[in-house]
């Protein structure tokens, strides 16, 4: 029998989410009880775990998507044999880091701290994922703007994560502003690549739920696809604010990047007006999760600005206020695709009245948990900003007490994070067992 390409990565990508929560639950713990499985695990671990998971979900989340949406508009199949060594690698190389992390064995660069040795399965399976995809999308003359988001996202993923590993050269790893420029720059350029494979995923399916199908083809929507291969290029100049570079980079890099969120808003806005709403009576939970992108995208476009002036730059760095900017775009934008995805090619027949409320229940936890996460995440950021600057600032294990309250609302918050999307991920999954027991 074979295997569902796209069904394959989702499913995958769905119990890393779950494992990655998990990872996130125990690292907010050690905030308030900092020997909680200090011997064990520790921050230290504790932190990459959590990390890497997250990540891995979007990236597998992404390559499941585009195997969905790719296979379903050109009515071919990708090579199972190929999807599977692809699946295959990566599993190989998840297992082989998490291994190493937990057995504090480190040996990367920041957010990617495993040992070399395992980007290497990650590097032949992205090979092999373009060898599978790419001869798809040429069988279509005229691609709409989704094919090229997909194609130079693939692309450049690719070029940035051979980047990523300049510093196992001696050249590079010896100059320490050279090799904190490359890695911080890469960091960004990643989320750019990985925006495109999500935002071109986000416009097939506003696409697929409007008979119109306007956004493919549409002026605005490839206006923005140039936007955000600009972005993936430059917008890395804001994350090296405070290593010696030109101070033009950093401007150019920011303005690009908030110019894309402003035509990704005004695309997701039209779209909710004029789409027709009894068209997507049975995808109303991919719906709500692309247009829940709407309020994360306004939120993380507004904290953006703020935290790109260069004055309120030096309190946010280094801060909570960066890790609330990351996980509301990975959360709030990123995961929501991905759900939004996943509820339209993985639940094939309408919830039942039961499963319909619990499922209501749990986006709406969803979001107001994240808000809160967010919001606190922000708050704690600026207090740890203020001492930071202090030049009579107390110690730092003072300032981490005086942190305890916004940590404690921080892992409420984060449990109803964890609750509301282990709900999701249970709902889908079940779905997923359901189908495959019907054949």
């Amino acid at each position: 029998m074979k295997i569902n390409n796209g069904k394959l990565f989702l499913t995958t990508a769905l119990l890393l989410l779950g494992v990655a929560l998990c990872f996130g639950i125990l690292s907010a713990i050690t905030y308030l009880y900092p020997y909680f499985l200090k011997e064990e695990l520790g921050f230290s671990a504790l932190r990459p775990l959590h990390v890497s998971t997250a990540i891995f979900w979007i990236i597998l989340g992404a390559t499941g998507c585009i195997y969905y949406c790719v296979e379903e508009y050109t009515q071919l199949r990708g090579n199972n044999t190929i999807a599977f060594l692809q699946w295959s690698l990566w599993i190989i190389a998840i297992i082989g880091i998490l291994f190493c992390y937990t057995h504090h064995e480190f040996g990367g660069r920041e957010y990617w701290e495993f040992n070399a040795i395992w980007a290497i399965p990650i590097l032949i399976a992205w090979i092999l994922f373009m060898i599978n995809i790419i001869p798809l999308l040429s069988t279509i003359k005229k691609w709409p703007v989704y094919f090229w988001m997909w194609f130079t996202g693939i692309l450049f993923f690719l070029f940035t994560f051979l980047e990523n590993y300049l510093w196992t050269i001696p050249y590079f790893r010896e100059n320490i502003i050279l090799d904190m420029t490359i890695q911080w720059k890469v960091n960004g350029s990643l989320v750019g690549a990985w925006n495109q494979l999500l935002y071109g995923t986000a416009f097939y399916l506003m696409d697929k739920f409007d008979k119109k199908k306007t956004i493919g083809g549409s002026k605005l929507a490839f206006f923005m696809y140039f936007l955000g291969l600009f972005n993936l290029m430059f917008n890395w100049g804001h994350h090296i604010y405070i290593l010696p570079t030109e101070k033009h980079i950093r401007y150019i890099g920011y303005l690009v990047s908030m110019t894309e969120w402003v035509f990704f808003l005004k695309i997701i806005w039209n779209w909710k007006k004029e789409v027709d709403t009894t068209r997507i009576l049975n995808k109303v939970y991919s719906y709500k999760f692309i247009a829940a992108t709407n309020i994360w995208i306004f939120l993380n476009m507004g904290q953006a600005i703020l935290m790109s002036i260069p004055a309120l730059n030096l309190y946010t760095h280094g801060t909570h206020i960066t890790v609330a900017h990351a996980m509301g775009t990975t959360i709030g934008i990123n995961s929501m695709i991905i759900l939004a995805s996943c509820f339209t090619f993985l639940q094939e027949d309408q919830p039942t009245n039961t499963r319909t409320k619990r499922l209501n229940i749990a986006f709406w936890m969803l979001q107001l948990s994240l808000f809160i996460f967010w919001i606190t995440l922000n708050w704690a950021g600026l207090k740890k900003g203020i001492w930071q600057l202090d030049p009579n600032q107390s110690s730092f294990s003072e300032m981490m007490l005086g942190l305890q309250l916004p940590f404690q609302i921080i892992f409420i918050a984060g449990c109803g994070i964890l609750v509301s999307l282990m709900i999701l991920i249970h709902h889908l999954l079940f779905k997923i067992q359901k189908s495959a027991e019907s054949r």
